[in-house]
């Protein structure tokens, strides 16, 4: 034989034998660093946990002051109240509070959310004491100055107008509207004029009735350095207890509801179904994250398989289980082309139906399992703000810290006969919440069939 011919002959037998890379190890367990838990005498909640070795720390109150909180007719003082409070306190100035939190390698911020008021930031290790003294008089002390308040409206109502413009905001405004109907947890945006009526001494009575000690939980992570407890109880302990939130029922819909959102002339359709599951700390919360991601939760997943892979109806399909104060809901969304809504619902539709009836493969859940398990491991060992975002989730849910360290191996013992229970369970098609965004001249023949149970 020649010495080309056999030259060629060992690179196919190197090319062939190259071809199944070595199986990999298992996945690795999420290591939760020893935390340090203590309750001020006011009721705060306090938490402070180690994390690397980067001179860094983050620091974040959490307060039972979301917009679930809200009055009736008030939609949207939550997030007027975050902002009024950036605006200086009694001793300080907002440009004073802005320059010191710099100078510390950081800044303050105060967003509010569904359910939770956020405030912090990330600062020099060095300074932690000095900030967390700094925060305690931006949430304590605000001045709430009603000479900002029309400035702050302005600007909050532009920064609505551009949210509630797009199809994203306008699906997901309606979802939860049907989904938790005549509820807070369904009031995402402030109705016409709502807004434009809020006045300085709302803001203060919302702030009266929300922002205190005894709502509040405050997790300090990162490289830690001397002084960080005393200053907390310096800073902390005299802030008034107030009184324990009044956490509003969620009370989701169980049957099939449906609505049409006419966009006129919109390129493509924006889809948004699902409904409530088992809540965290149910036994199938962990199946039932397992099963959202083979179904839609992740690149590989079936849906995403199908109609992106397969048929290109949309560029980024996604679906989720989202969580609230003790309940749950899974919800699928995608951006479609208009011309194949109809198609894209019953491509979705036959994902869901085929997942119910039979189990995947244990090759399929496997691939899922590996994935979950090597996310979540990487997703919260990349800050410390990860590791306060998965604390703070695990305490909001009465959930014990070990559901983190034994996240990885709950997820790897799901099996295939429990996806589908879960998907026979849970994903029932004729109990669904949908909600469709489009062109109404161009779609409403396809998505007829729709409107009542699929």
């Amino acid at each position: 034989m020649k010495p080309l011919a056999i030259a060629l002959l060992l690179c196919a037998a190197l090319a062939s034998a190259k071809e199944l890379p070595p199986p990999g190890g298992p996945p690795k367990p999420f290591r939760l660093p020893a935390a340090q838990d203590f309750t001020l005498p006011n009721g705060m909640k306090v938490t402070i946990v180690p994390y690397g070795e980067v001179p860094r720390l983050a620091v974040r109150v959490f307060i039972d002051a979301g917009r679930i909180y809200a009055p009736v007719g008030q939609t949207g003082i939550a997030r007027l109240t975050a902002l009024l409070m950036k605006e200086g306190t009694v001793t300080r100035t907002a440009e004073q509070v802005a320059t010191e939190a710099a100078g510390m390698g950081g800044g303050v911020d105060i967003t509010a959310g569904a359910e939770y008021m956020s405030a912090g930031g990330v600062v020099l290790s060095d300074f932690g004491p000095r900030f967390i003294l700094l925060l305690a008089d931006v949430l304590e002390n605000p001045l709430l100055p009603d000479s900002e308040i029309a400035r702050l409206k302005k600007n909050l109502a532009r920064d609505l107008a551009v949210e509630q413009a797009q199809a994203q905001s306008q699906a997901l405004e309606h979802f939860l509207k049907l989904l938790f109907p005549n509820q807070p947890y369904g009031r995402v945006y402030p109705a016409p004029g709502e807004l434009e009526r809020l006045t300085t001494a709302q803001v203060k009575a919302f702030y009266r009735a929300n922002c205190d000690a005894g709502r509040a939980h405050l997790y300090v992570a990162g490289k830690l350095g001397p002084g960080l407890r005393p200053a907390i109880e310096q800073a902390f302990s005299k802030w008034a207890r107030g009184a324990a939130p009044d956490i509003p029922p969620a009370m989701p819909s169980t049957t099939h509801a449906f609505a049409l959102v006419d966009r006129p002339n919109a390129p493509q359709s924006t889809l948004f179904l699902g409904l409530a599951v088992a809540k965290p700390g149910s036994p199938d919360y962990m199946p039932l994250v397992v099963m959202d991601s083979l179904l839609g939760g992740s690149f590989a997943s079936r849906i995403t398989s199908n109609i992106r892979e397969q048929k290109g109806y949309t560029y980024s399909p996604y679906s989720q289980v989202a969580t609230r104060h003790h309940m749950a809901f899974w919800l699928e969304a995608a951006d479609v082309t208009t011309n194949v809504t109809g198609p894209s619902l019953k491509e979705i539709f036959y994902e869901i139906n085929r997942l119910r009836d039979a189990p995947p493969s244990e090759a399929e859940l496997k691939g899922i399992q590996n994935y979950l398990a090597g996310t979540f491991v990487i997703r919260n060992t990349m800050s410390a703000d990860a590791v306060i975002n998965q604390l703070q989730f695990v305490d909001s849910q009465d959930l014990p810290r070990s559901f983190l360290t034994e996240y990885v191996p709950r997820v790897m013992a799901v099996t295939p006969g429990e996806v589908q229970r879960i998907a026979q369970k849970y994903i029932v098609p004729d109990k669904m919440t949908l909600v469709v965004v489009g062109d109404n001249a161009k779609i409403a023949e396809q998505i007829k069939p729709y409107e009542t149970t699929p």
